[in-house]
């Protein structure tokens, strides 16, 4: 099993890429922002993989970020959704904006991926959001919250905020400092859907 091959970028296509690992090649299949990402032909590039092995073929799909690999996972756990829709949605949204997406169950916003339609992006955002990386109990990450809050009670929007960042897959401690710095841009009143967008904003830097 290959989960992750650092080499030199040998060749590219429309939807994959040439990886030479001390001599030998492997062929990649990327969405359209890895491929982006890639630096030019010749240079070291190191990719995130997910090995799909069938009957007939073994596939590589590669990756910039462990995060990404791991939405591409959860992609392919959602009815009607294959490698190539789950390949297409990261190649239209990247990790920070599909989280936002699920969290905040924004199905227009998946719903721009060619090829996806209404039916589908609803699947996606419903079905993602209780089974999003890093599932567990937020009391440390509240308390992390208070603590950078200066021991204010946290109130429920933002402990909602902390909880639904670590439902999809941030660390409890990298949950509760965004939220605060959130709060700290938004004010205390802040509802828990504009807390989310701003913590994910601060992840994403």
């Amino acid at each position: 099993m290959i989960g992750k091959l650092t080499g030199l970028v040998d060749s590219f296509g429309t939807d994959w890429v040439v990886i030479d690992v001390a001599g030998v090649g492997y062929h990649v299949y990327c969405s359209g922002k890895t491929l982006e990402a890639l630096p030019a032909r010749g240079s070291v590039a190191t990719l995130f993989i997910e090995t799909q092995i069938r009957e007939d073929q073994i596939r590589l799909v590669g990756f910039m970020s462990e995060v990404e690999r791991e939405w591409f996972r959860l992609l392919l756990t959602v009815q009607g959704v294959g490698s190539k829709v789950a390949l297409a949605v990261l190649g239209t949204l990247n990790a920070s904006e599909l989280a936002s997406a699920v969290a905040l169950q924004d199905k227009a916003m998946i719903a721009r991926t060619p090829g996806v339609g209404p039916k589908v992006a609803a699947r996606i955002a419903s079905e993602l959001k209780d089974r999003a990386p890093g599932i567990t109990g937020v009391d440390m990450g509240v308390i992390r919250l208070q603590s950078e809050l200066g021991a204010k009670i946290a109130p429920k929007p933002a402990s909602d905020a902390v909880s639904a960042l670590v439902n999809l897959g941030y660390g409890q401690m990298q949950a509760s400092a965004a939220v605060a710095a959130a709060m700290r841009e938004a004010g205390e009143g802040a509802e828990t859907a504009r807390l989310i967008r701003l913590g994910l904003k601060e992840l994403a830097r």
